[in-house]
């Protein structure tokens, strides 16, 4: 293979780098480190503003494949249409599965058990119990079952909840059950206990939660997102929490970040962590692992993995 990669980490620092590609370290600094034109694999600056992981596509014109480490590509569809046909963009599927699912237990968890306030009552020196609903015996809805939904599974697994229903685009079978198309969400909502968003943001799940979906929710339910803010219609969620009838707990919102003057920091019932589901100490491990596998068989021509789209000259 001939051409650039460009890394947002120094190759020195990636074990297993396969020999006889010539590397380019840039993380979003405002000069490039070479020129765009001879990048053949482009691996995407993580968690950098809107639009600067996009500012070198339009120059790209060898490349071969766009690599970001998200599991989410809508922060770089803006630069999909400056790309040749045949360029593959590839996803991060398994980096972010151990740190998202985790974190979906901590809010869960939290917002069951009362954390905030207890933070707050230690913040005042105030010593207030009380008795709140357990994880235990609850039917959780996981909705975008993919390989992060699975993980949550996995650690929903020994706190004894009563059933785990899965939701996915498209019907399909697991080892641990059946994945129910995105069609029969509405029949399935009124059964759930907890309600887990982990889907990706596209033209079909922008909005997904809205009025009608929120009003199908069982008194008391907790609806919990650690996929993209604007999948959940924040005014209809304000609507829906200021009654009390149902809570939230939310790694991302609509918009992010959240302006501090917004309506929903003060909201009832709602948990709010600075869409941090990512961004852990499993994070460079697992993101170094994934460059070293997916550029060896780029270097040896093989297929890449987690290709979710082959440009093919109508992207935009």
């Amino acid at each position: 293979m001939t051409g650039d990669v460009w890394l947002p980490f120094r190759a020195d620092e990636i074990p297993g780098l396969p020999q006889g590609l010539n590397y380019r370290f840039w993380n979003g600094e405002p000069d490039f480190p070479a020129d765009p034109a001879d990048c053949a694999y482009y691996v995407v600056p993580y968690m950098k503003p809107p639009g600067l992981g996009v500012r070198p596509m339009p120059e790209m014109t060898s490349l071969r494949a766009v690599q970001t480490l998200s599991a989410g590509v809508d922060h770089v569809q803006g630069g999909l249409k400056y790309l040749r046909p045949g360029v593959q963009l590839c996803n991060a599927r398994g980096v972010h599965d151990a740190s998202t699912a985790e974190l979906a237990l901590t809010l869960i968890l939290a917002s069951l058990r009362g954390i905030p306030d207890f933070v707050r009552g230690q913040d005042r020196g105030e010593w207030r119990g009380g008795f709140r609903p357990a994880l235990a015996d609850k039917h959780v809805l996981i909705v975008g079952y993919g390989a992060i939904g699975g993980a949550i599974e996995d650690r929903l697994t020994p706190f004894e909840v009563a059933r785990v229903t899965r939701v996915a685009r498209s019907a399909r079978t697991t080892e641990r059950g059946p994945v129910h198309p995105l069609t029969e969400l509405p029949e399935l909502l009124p059964e759930a206990d907890v309600v887990i968003m982990v889907t990706p943001l596209t033209e079909d799940t922008r909005g997904l939660v809205n009025a009608e979906f929120l009003a199908r929710l069982k008194d008391g339910a907790l609806l919990v997102n650690v996929g993209r803010g604007p999948v959940v219609d924040t005014k209809a969620l304000l609507a829906e929490l200021e009654t009390g009838r149902i809570t939230a707990a939310l790694d991302v919102t609509d918009p992010e970040p959240l302006p501090q003057e917004h309506p929903l920091w003060q909201a009832p019932g709602v948990l709010i962590s600075p869409h941090v589901g990512g961004p852990t100490s499993a994070f460079l491990p697992r993101a170094k692992r994934l460059l070293a596998a997916q550029l060896t068989r780029f270097a040896a021509g093989e297929p890449l993995e987690n290709v979710v789209l082959t440009i093919d000259g109508d992207s935009d």
